[in-house]
């Protein structure tokens, strides 16, 4: 289980500090949400750039390559495969018809003289739905694209969450969302709560890593022979391990709970800590006209057709 540990999956990296950690929360969550919106109703050309964007992003930020390697490369391997399987997958659309229009088309755009006055013939493109099939091998068109829309989605959705969670501390995101949700404030709900609610979340995914790995290192050094317990004892053996999770998890949480109450927590208003003093500088700025650019060139070569 050291994968746990290997696939830094929502922690943040501390040291060194990259120019992705210097921007403005507020401003980097406005680009995850556009890497995943902007997923929606485009073309493939436009899935594969946005591939491309986030690994260039990685690289330009120099991110140690101890951080992102293996977990980059599970993605990308992920990926491929989801891509591979989906390309030979059936596309359902294999349905064979029968043209209404002749096979010549010729017939309907001659004219009646036509017995003396020859044209040549026009070229045509040749088009083929199949693209490659060789034995029970077949990729059509709409497998290939269903695949690469498959594919990218997965990369980009996790990949994109994860780069920002990486670059972001709990308390910088717990800031920059208690701002953006300033006007919920006159429909009087919690914002203050509903940061700390994040906040305190954020800072929860480390101990579950923590107490997964915990338990499936204690049973595997247990040696339990799982031939002899069959599957109905398999089953209950890790039923007991979900329930010592859950068990360990609330346990996290009340110890999480009393250390809030000792210091004198009782409610947001009366036991307010300002984490980041929040002003846009140059580098924001500059970040902000870059996702204007992005959206532009989204609408102008990324729409579906």
């Amino acid at each position: 289980m050291d994968l746990l540990r290997s696939l830094p999956l929502g922690l943040y990296l501390e040291q060194p500090q990259t120019w992705l950690h210097k921007i403005d929360p507020r401003v980097k969550f406005a680009w995850l949400m556009s890497f995943l919106t902007s997923y929606v109703l485009a073309n493939n050309f436009w899935r594969v750039l946005l591939v491309v964007i986030l690994i260039v992003a990685t690289l330009i930020a120099r991110i140690p390559r101890r951080v992102w390697q293996q977990q980059m490369g599970w993605l990308l391997m992920l990926s491929f495969f989801v891509l591979a399987i989906a390309a030979i997958s059936p596309d359902g659309l294999g349905v064979d018809y029968q043209s209404r229009l002749p096979a010549n088309e010729q017939i309907l755009t001659q004219p009646a003289n036509s017995n003396n006055i020859k044209e040549p013939a026009a070229e045509k493109k040749a088009y083929s739905y199949v693209l490659f099939h060789k034995g029970p091998v077949k990729v059509t068109r709409y497998s290939l694209s269903l695949a690469v829309r498959l594919s990218t989605l997965i990369f980009t959705v996790i990949y994109s969450t994860n780069l920002y969670l990486l670059t972001t501390a709990p308390e910088e995101i717990t800031s920059g969302i208690e701002s953006l949700m300033q006007p919920l404030r006159r429909f009087k709900l919690p914002v203050t709560e509903i940061a700390l609610t994040l906040t305190l979340s954020l800072r929860f995914i480390p101990l579950v890593l923590e107490e997964v790995q915990n338990l499936f290192r204690s049973v595997m050094t247990r040696a339990i022979n799982w031939k002899k317990l069959g599957l109905k004892g398999a089953f209950k053996v890790w039923m007991t391990v979900a329930e010592r999770l859950l068990e360990n998890l609330l346990l996290r949480a009340d110890q999480m709970a009393n250390a809030m109450m000792v210091r004198g927590f009782t409610s947001p208003n009366e036991h307010r800590v300002q984490w980041h003093d929040l002003r846009l500088k140059g580098r924001d700025w500059l970040a902000i006209a870059t996702l204007i650019l992005f959206w532009g060139i989204r609408l102008a070569i990324g729409t579906q057709a």
